[in-house]
């Protein structure tokens, strides 16, 4: 069986009513199967992940983006996370039976039916990507929402898909495809956002941190908490062990403490399994000595 995991980001996190209309279109797909939901007011965002074979995938993720631009406007949206459109990014991930290169011509097709159905801008990213400059989400999503208005006019800001301008109220949406990735946020005891920013800086790839790992700083309003929002882009070369230490080790520099942290969808049981082992100091541990694991394989 080919499975294929989508984990679609849509600008919403405080109307549940709403992100359950985009749910409930996901599972109208015969075959695909919800895995998880989560939602946050102070981003404002939730990230809904969902997995079966290609054909229903696609079709699933197309009416999810279409609920998504019925029902979000990008003009009144207000949030912490960086974002471009009402279903700011679409990335497909290969489960079993599937190669990188089979998600990489999904996510074309699907980049190009949202395009051209829906008249909504498709910018392809990551291992997608038509061009060097675009893997990097960060430069698709530069000037967010409100600077894409402008400067989706410029030669170098085209769409690769749909029309040469953002949709009236769902804006633009990012489709691509990648490895697992993991949305690992760390809570700092402290408000001063800046302490977040300076920390997620010494620690992401593209400020010459670990080259595997995105990252931000942002206050949180609920809470008043500074936090680390991370994107670890692959936890075999940086595990979640290390990114908490490095984390620990630079807050502590600002006189703060780590209070907490999440995991934001789902995470591979290896990245949990190794962070285990990391803090347990276990000697010759893999993941076969987990029992839920080893019965599943009965």
């Amino acid at each position: 069986m080919k499975l294929i995991e989508c984990v679609p980001n849509f600008s919403e996190g405080r109307r549940p009513e709403v992100i359950q209309e985009i749910a409930g279109a996901i599972a109208s797909v015969p075959g695909i199967k919800l895995l998880d939901q989560s939602s946050d007011a102070s981003h404002n965002r939730s990230v809904i992940t969902f997995a079966g074979e290609p054909a229903a995938v696609k079709e699933a993720a197309l009416r999810a983006t279409r609920r998504a631009a019925e029902l979000i406007n990008m003009e009144q949206h207000r949030g912490e996370h960086p974002r471009i459109g009402a279903t700011d990014v679409i990335p497909l991930v290969p489960i079993s039976g599937v190669s990188m290169e089979e998600c990489v011509a999904l996510a074309r097709e699907l980049g190009r039916e949202i395009g051209e159905k829906l008249g909504i801008p498709v910018y392809l990213y990551e291992e997608a990507a038509l061009s060097p400059e675009r893997k990097n989400l960060a430069a698709v999503r530069r000037g967010e929402y409100e600077g894409l208005k402008e400067a989706i006019k410029q030669p170098d800001r085209r769409p690769d898909f749909g029309p040469p301008r953002l949709h009236p109220t769902a804006g633009a949406t990012a489709v691509g495809a990648r490895p697992p990735l993991i949305a690992f946020n760390i809570n700092l005891n402290c408000s001063d956002v800046s302490v977040a920013r300076k920390i997620a800086r010494s620690i992401r790839g593209s400020s010459g941190g670990y080259p595997s790992i995105k990252a931000l700083g942002v206050l949180i309003a609920e809470t008043g908490t500074a936090q680390v929002t991370i994107n670890v882009c692959d936890y075999r070369l940086v595990s979640l062990a290390r990114v908490f230490e490095t984390v620990k080790s630079e807050a502590s520099r600002y006189g703060v403490t780590i209070s907490s942290s999440e995991i934001i969808g789902l995470v591979p049981m290896e990245a949990l399994v190794d962070a285990a082992a990391f803090y347990l100091r276990l000697q010759g541990f893999h993941a076969g000595q987990v029992l839920e694991k080893r019965l599943a394989e009965l």
